[in-house]
């Protein structure tokens, strides 16, 4: 099966393709995590972003807004139209993967599968946190630099096919250096991943009043 036409229907009905600007629409989720500041990227445990992902395959092309909440032991992609609305979200942790699509669910014990099932797309959603965060992976190799020493180019050799990543551009949020553009290429698909928003995460400390001292007895 294969949503992939609805899909781009939804999208191409706006106009996404000409003008994509994340507004605050998209609320995060009520879990335990408060904004922070970091020193460097490796210390953002958990993260949000808010962004453009533009898609191009042998069939087709098309673009949509990008928002992404990562854990260390999960994820949730939702991808939105310039006015909030969601047209798909993708979850997953340790119990596996759920995919939201024309009002439907459907899950996967793994996330790359279940999205390339329904949607035709080949993403790899496992190695894109370190990716959209300018890390790489073991499984890297890094093709050249940027004067600043950070990878230019990377080659990653996961699966059969090998992801080429480029990072087009840098900026600094949260305290910290991450790309603004990146792009992804193999044989078969084009990701371009234009970050607008990041915000490092930490988990909120719960701080307990004091148990007041009681009285000496006589």
């Amino acid at each position: 099966m294969n949503n992939l036409n609805y899909f781009t229907k939804i999208i191409l009905t706006l106009p996404l393709l000409s003008s994509l600007l994340l507004g605050g629409c998209v609320s995060r989720p009520d879990i335990n995590l408060i904004p922070v500041n970091v020193n460097s990227i490796e210390r953002a445990k958990a993260w949000e972003m808010q962004g453009k992902l533009a898609i191009k395959t042998a069939e087709d092309k098309y673009s949509t807004n990008l928002y992404w909440l990562h854990t260390e032991y999960s994820n949730e992609l939702r991808l939105t139209t310039m006015l909030g609305t969601t047209v798909m979200s993708l979850t997953s942790d340790t119990n596996g993967a759920k995919l939201e699509l024309d009002g439907k669910t459907y899950r996967d014990d793994e996330p790359e599968q279940l999205l390339k099932r329904l949607t035709g797309w080949s993403i790899p959603i496992d190695t894109l946190p370190r990716w959209i965060t300018g890390q790489i992976s073991a499984t890297d190799q890094v093709i050249s630099r940027d004067e600043q020493h950070r990878p230019l180019t990377v080659q990653s050799h996961l699966g059969t096919t090998p992801w080429q990543v480029t990072f087009k551009s840098w900026q600094t949020q949260s305290g910290a250096p991450l790309p603004k553009l990146l792009e992804l290429t193999r044989e078969d698909i084009r990701l371009k991943i234009q970050i607008n928003q990041w915000q490092a995460l930490a988990e909120s400390v719960a701080i307990s009043p004091e148990t007041p001292e009681k009285p000496n007895e006589q």
